[in-house]
């Protein structure tokens, strides 16, 4: 996992701090269990050879030959079985060199020597003492010196020794288990905590949803219930959604009114110019009219700006099939066939409907003038913007004309009905929105103008 994703991301962040939090726990815990375990059954071989000292003290015996006698005692069988691990072993303390005077069936043919610093001493309590002996063995004995109550009876020496494997087998077999356990453990808390992020964070999950849809115009503000951590939050958001769209609403309706400010002296302008006639009237007029479409252009910006800032969203395609209604009525006289392409799509424009029916009718109403008996319209959604075509079986409109049609009052055929305002009105208003209108040509033969507007969703 690299630092740059952790880093971007949360989640990430913080599985990663749980996963590491648990393995560190688990393997602290699973460290002392097994020390635990351990100091455990070192405690019990130290009982159970004690246990045994216990029995082979009480069973010893001086006879009258001079020799020790063992009675029979409640011992452990391992005692019996050659190199059982488990082994006992009397010393007669005033020889030099120590002796043996007798072992159990277990050492065989060996001897127990432990340290020269072993207990010597008559004492009726006992010493542990741990050591490796010549043949490599690790034995942990508890010694003790016993006086027999005869008078010609020695200082004895009793051992009982079990080797360190008895206690090595059972810590490897727990160690075993135990890190099984605690991988499984580990796996069950890692997906726990996994759960319980995809669970904690699921709220951040649908606000981000949420703003998603007040982005892309399917929602005016967050809906829903969040917890009490994220409804803060929510609240201020939608109070500043709230507050941003009353502040553009006033700032359009300000700017509707300085337009409509302007709109009667220009008009005033225009008409007295156009009685008047003369080089400075027909200044005055074209210049009215320049000013008039500066102030068109930055309505429809207002619009757009407002649109973009509330998250309207309109649907492209009911808005097409309605016009296309709309045009079979209006140019009936000359049966014109209004279509909507098969493949046309499911897509939002992100703006208001006024708009859309203003842009798309008028280039529909320029296809109707120009078609013989077809126009068709597709909807599309390309590059993340959404596509209007129409297409019409026209004549047409040559490469060095495209760009001319959009000039206001322009119509390349005077015999047809119009100002030749309605393509320079859908260029504008498509320009306010960020978006364009280019001509190209139609696979019906005609022209195809396309129309790119703001996808909405």
């Amino acid at each position: 996992m690299s630092r740059s994703a952790l880093a971007g991301s949360l989640r990430l962040r913080l599985l990663a701090g749980t996963l590491v939090w648990i393995l560190c726990s688990l393997a602290l815990a699973g460290w002392g269990l097994r020390v635990l375990f351990q100091d455990h059954v070192s405690r019990q071989l130290q009982a159970q050879l004690l246990m045994q000292l216990d029995y082979l003290s009480g069973a010893i015996d001086w006879g009258p030959d001079g020799r020790v006698a063992i009675a029979p005692m409640a011992a452990d069988a391992r005692l019996a079985q050659p190199l059982s691990g488990l082994y006992w072993q009397i010393d007669r303390l005033g020889d030099r060199p120590l002796a043996a005077i007798a072992r159990s069936r277990s050492l065989w043919d060996q001897a127990l020597e432990p340290p020269a610093a072993a207990i010597r001493t008559a004492d009726a309590t006992y010493q542990a003492v741990a050591w490796r002996d010549a043949q490599g063995r690790d034995l942990l004995a508890v010694l003790r010196t016993l006086q027999l109550p005869e008078d010609d009876a020695p200082l004895l020496r009793l051992i009982v020794a079990g080797d360190k494997t008895l206690i090595a087998e059972p810590v490897g077999r727990f160690t075993r288990l135990l890190l099984i356990a605690l991988v499984m453990l580990a796996l069950g808390l890692a997906a726990a905590a996994a759960i319980q992020l995809q669970l904690a964070l699921r709220p951040l999950q649908r606000l981000r949803q949420g703003l998603a849809a007040v982005r892309a115009g399917q929602a005016a503000r967050l809906e829903g219930e969040f917890p009490r951590e994220l409804q803060p939050l929510v609240e201020e958001f939608n109070h500043v959604l709230a507050q941003n769209v009353g502040m553009v609403e006033q700032a359009r309706a300000q700017t509707g009114n300085l337009a409509h400010a302007i709109y009667t002296p220009l008009s005033i302008l225009a008409n007295a110019a156009a009685r008047d006639g003369g080089p400075l009237a027909t200044l005055v007029e074209e210049q009215a009219g320049r000013i008039r479409r500066q102030v068109e252009y930055q309505l429809a910006r207002s619009r757009a700006t407002a649109v973009r800032a509330t998250g309207l969203s309109t649907p492209a395609r009911e808005s097409a099939e309605a016009l296309l209604r709309t045009m079979r009525r209006l140019h009936e006289a000359r049966r014109l066939d209004f279509q909507l392409a098969p493949e046309a799509e499911d897509a939002a424009f992100r703006g208001e409907a006024e708009d859309l029916y203003e842009m798309l009718g008028n280039l529909l109403d320029n296809a109707g003038k120009s078609a013989r008996s077809r126009v068709v319209v597709d909807v599309r959604r390309q590059d993340g913007q959404l596509l209007l075509s129409v297409d019409d079986d026209g004549p047409g409109i040559p490469p060095a004309e495209r760009e001319r049609i959009f000039e206001r009052g322009v119509q390349l055929d005077e015999r047809r009905p119009g100002a030749g305002l309605g393509l320079d009105i859908a260029r504008t208003m498509a320009e306010s929105y960020g978006g364009r209108v280019q001509v190209l040509t139609s696979t019906l033969g005609g022209a195809r103008l396309q129309l790119h507007l703001p996808l909405a969703g």
